[in-house]
C-alpha cells in the first residue's frame, strides 16, 4: 500500500482492483468516466494483473457481458452514469432473478444540477424497483470501503449491488492509502443449472428469495459493525436530544460541515445548540428499519437531508406511520430541504440552524459594508469548440433545406457535444431525448406531419451505442428520414473515448473499424453519400441529394474532432476588406470570431481559432483569411 492522491473514481477503482475484480466493463458517461480509464491505465502499467477492461458498445451490451462472467464465478464491475443505467435496465431487472455467482457489483454515479445529465433522476429509487442493494458514499474514504463490501454483499447473498456516488464524491480528491499492485481473483468454471435460465415458475420463487434476502440484508446493516460503518447513530449534546437530523451520501459529509460551523459561531455568539441526534444512512435500500427506529426513539422532530428524490424521507414516513410514531418529518415534501439541485455546506446551515432553533444572524456572517457589492458573473452557456467540425455539418444541412425550400424541416437532435447544435446562431437541434431517439423520434415526426422534411443528427459513438435498432425500424417501415451521421472518429462528449468505429480498443490495442456505411449499407439504407464538413459546398450539395432522396437516406458527415487534429495558423480579418455585415458572427457562431463596436469589423482571436477555414467560406468579401503573424500567435 502506498498513499497517493486520488479522484474519487481513481478511488472507486483501486478498491474494486483491490477486491479481486476481474471483468471491468462499461460506457462512458460524466460523471463515471475515469473509473473505467483508470483501471486501463494500471493494467496497462501492469500494476493490475489479470483483469480485462473494455468499453462496450453500451450499457446493456457491458452488464450482459459481466453477467456471463459473472456465472462464471469472476468478480464484475459495470460502471455507468445514472441514465445509463436505463439502458442497462432490461438485463438487470432479470439478473436480480437469475442471481449472480462472482461478485457483481454496479457502480452508478448520479449527476445532482443536473451538470451534464439529462435528468436528475435517483439511482436509490431504481434499486428499489429493481430490488437491488445500494450503497451510498458519503466521501471518497468510505466510498473505497464501500466498494470492497458491495463485493462481499453480492457473492453472499448472490445478488447484484449498487454503488452510488454523486458528482462530487466522484470529482474530489483526496489522499487514500491504495494498493501497488493487484491480482484478480480466479474466475473459476460455469456450471449449469437450470437456474440461470428464467422461466415464470422460477422467477415466482425467486421473487420470494429477492425479498427474503432483502430483509437479511437491511437486518445485518442495522446493528454491530456494519452499522457503525455505513449507518452510523451519534449523540450530540449531553441532554436527551428531541431533534433528530438523518442523512445521506455526500449530504451527510455537507451535514457535518455545516453543523460544526454552526456550533463555532453559536459559541462564538453565546448561544447554545440544543441536543441532537445524527444519522447516516449509507446503505439506503434495503432501508436499516432497526436502526431508524432506535434513532428515532425520543425523537419528537426530524430533518432529513439528501440529494435528488425524497427517498429517505419516505422511509421515515413509512416508518412514523408503521410504528404510530409521534414525530414530525422535514425535509423536501414539506418544503424545509430544496426538491432539486445539489445541497451546499452554505445552505445547509441557514436550514439547520432553522432547524434547531438558533437565530440565522448568529450563524451567518454579516457581509463588510465598506466592500463593493460584486458585480454578476457573466452568463457563459456551452458552445461548440472553435473548428469543431460539426459545426460546418449544421451549416450545410440548413444551407441545403434552404436550397430545396424545405426550411421548416424539422432537426432531431441526440445526446453528444452536438446537442450544442441547438443554440445561436445555428438554431439546428429541435428536438433531444435519449441516446438514439433523435432517429425514431424524426419517424415519428414525420408520421404525423408527412409533408415536412425530417432530419436526424446522431453522432458515430452514439451511432454504435443505440442509433442501429432506430436505422432498422425506419428501413423496414418505409419512413422518409435523412440521418446526419456526425463522425468525428472519437466519444467527444465524455472525453475522447474509442468506440467500435474507431479501430482502437481502450487498452490502445487495435481493432478492425466497423464502417459506418457498411453498417447503414447492412440495415438497406440505399442512399449513404458522404462528406467533410469542413468543405460547406460539398457537405450542402450532399445534404441535398441525401434529403430529396424518397426514403430512408443518410449523410456522412466525417471531420476530426479538434481534440484529434493539428492546428492550422490561425486567421484573421482584412480591415480593407470587412464590411461589418457579421455574417461570420450571425451564421456559423464561432467562439473565435467576436464584434470590435470601436471599430465596426469583426475580429478572430489567434488563441481560439484553430484555422479550420469555415468562416472564410462564409465570408462573401473574402475579408477573412491566413495571416502572417496569426499564425505565429500574434494579435488579428
Amino acid at each position: 500500500m502506498h498513499k497517493k492522491l486520488v479522484m474519487g473514481n481513481q478511488a472507486f477503482a483501486y478498491a474494486a482492483l483491490a477486491a479481486g475484480v476481474r471483468v471491468v466493463a462499461g460506457y462512458p458517461g460524466t460523471p463515471s468516466t475515469e473509473l473505467v480509464e483508470t483501471v486501463a491505465k494500471l493494467k496497462a502499467q501492469g500494476s493490475a494483473e489479470g483483469v480485462h477492461v473494455e468499453w462496450s458498445t453500451n450499457e446493456k451490451a457491458a452488464l450482459e457481458v459481466l453477467a456471463g462472467a459473472s456465472y462464471a464465478g469472476a468478480r464484475c464491475l459495470f460502471t455507468c452514469k445514472q441514465v445509463g443505467l436505463n439502458v442497462a435496465s432490461d438485463p438487470l431487472m432479470s439478473l436480480n432473478y437469475v442471481g449472480i455467482k462472482g461478485g457483481l457489483v454496479l457502480f452508478v454515479a448520479d449527476d445532482p444540477g443536473p451538470i451534464s445529465s439529462q435528468t436528475e433522476q435517483d439511482t436509490r429509487r431504481f434499486a428499489a424497483f429493481a430490488k437491488i442493494p445500494v450503497l451510498d458514499p458519503q466521501n471518497l474514504e468510505q466510498g473505497y470501503a464501500m466498494m470492497q463490501e458491495a463485493f462481499e454483499i453480492s457473492e453472499r447473498y448472490h445478488t447484484p449491488v449498487i454503488v452510488r456516488p454523486t458528482t462530487r464524491v466522484c470529482h474530489a480528491s483526496t489522499y487514500l492509502e491504495v494498493p501497488e499492485h493487484t491480482v484478480a481473483h480466479p474466475a473459476g468454471t460455469f456450471e449449469k443449472d437450470p437456474k440461470w435460465v428464467i422461466f415464470p415458475r422460477r422467477s415466482f420463487a425467486a421473487h420470494g428469495e429477492v425479498n427474503e434476502r432483502l430483509l437479511q440484508i437491511a437486518d445485518a446493516y442495522s446493528s454491530g459493525k456494519a452499522a457503525d460503518a455505513f449507518n452510523p447513530i451519534e449523540n450530540h449534546g449531553d441532554a436527551t436530544p428531541r431533534l433528530g437530523i438523518m442523512a445521506g451520501g455526500v449530504s451527510y459529509a455537507y451535514t457535518c460541515e455545516a453543523l460544526a460551523i454552526i456550533e463555532r459561531r453559536a459559541a462564538a455568539a453565546d448561544i447554545a445548540v440544543p441536543p441532537y441526534r445524527l444519522m447516516q444512512v449509507g446503505l439506503p435500500y434495503p432501508f436499516p428499519t432497526a436502526a431508524a427506529e432506535r434513532f428515532a426513539e425520543g425523537l419528537g422532530q426530524i430533518l432529513v437531508v439528501e440529494e435528488l428524490d425524497f427517498v429517505l424521507e419516505d422511509e421515515m414516513l413509512r416508518l412514523a406511520g408503521r410504528t404510530h410514531a409521534a414525530y414530525t418529518v422535514h425535509g423536501k415534501l414539506n418544503g424545509t430541504m430544496p426538491g432539486r439541485g445539489e445541497n451546499t455546506v452554505d445552505d445547509l446551515v441557514e436550514r439547520l440552524a432553522a432547524f434547531l432553533g438558533i437565530p440565522a444572524q448568529a450563524v451567518t456572517p454579516r457581509a463588510d459594508a465598506s466592500l463593493p457589492k460584486p458585480p454578476a458573473l457573466p452568463v457563459r452557456p456551452p458552445v461548440l469548440c472553435p473548428g469543431c467540425p460539426h459545426r460546418g455539418s449544421f451549416y450545410a444541412v440548413k444551407q441545403a433545406l434552404k436550397a430545396i425550400g424545405a426550411t421548416d424541416a424539422v432537426l432531431s437532435g441526440d445526446i453528444g457535444c452536438y446537442t450544442l447544435g441547438n443554440a445561436a446562431p445555428l438554431d439546428a437541434v429541435d428536438t433531444c431525448l435519449c441516446m438514439g431517439a433523435g432517429i425514431t423520434m424524426a419517424q415519428g415526426l414525420g408520421i404525423a406531419e408527412p409533408a415536412r422534411k425530417q432530419i436526424a443528427f446522431v453522432g458515430d459513438s452514439t451511432f454504435f451505442a443505440s442509433a442501429m435498432t432506430g436505422i432498422a425500424n425506419a428501413v423496414y417501415n418505409g419512413h422518409d428520414i435523412t440521418v446526419i451521421v456526425l463522425d468525428n472518429a472519437t466519444t467527444a462528449m465524455t472525453g475522447g473515448q474509442p468506440h467500435p468505429g474507431t479501430g482502437l480498443r481502450l487498452d490502445g490495442t487495435k481493432s478492425q473499424p466497423i464502417k459506418i456505411e457498411a453498417v447503414l449499407h447492412a440495415l438497406g439504407v440505399t442512399c449513404i453519400e458522404h462528406a467533410n464538413p469542413f468543405d460547406l459546398a460539398q457537405t450542402t450539395e450532399a445534404a441535398q441529394r441525401a434529403i430529396t432522396h424518397e426514403g430512408p437516406s443518410a449523410l456522412i458527415c466525417e471531420g476530426l474532432c479538434i481534440t484529434l487534429s493539428k492546428p492550422k495558423p490561425a486567421l484573421c480579418v482584412d480591415e480593407s476588406r470587412c464590411t461589418g455585415c457579421k455574417r461570420c458572427i450571425t451564421q456559423i457562431g464561432c467562439p473565435a470570431i467576436s464584434w470590435d463596436a470601436e471599430q465596426r469589423r469583426a475580429r478572430v482571436n489567434p488563441t481560439l481559432c484553430n484555422g479550420c477555414g469555415l468562416c472564410t467560406q462564409v465570408c462573401k468579401f473574402g475579408a477573412i483569411g491566413p495571416n502572417a503573424e496569426a499564425a505565429k500567435g500574434g494579435e488579428a
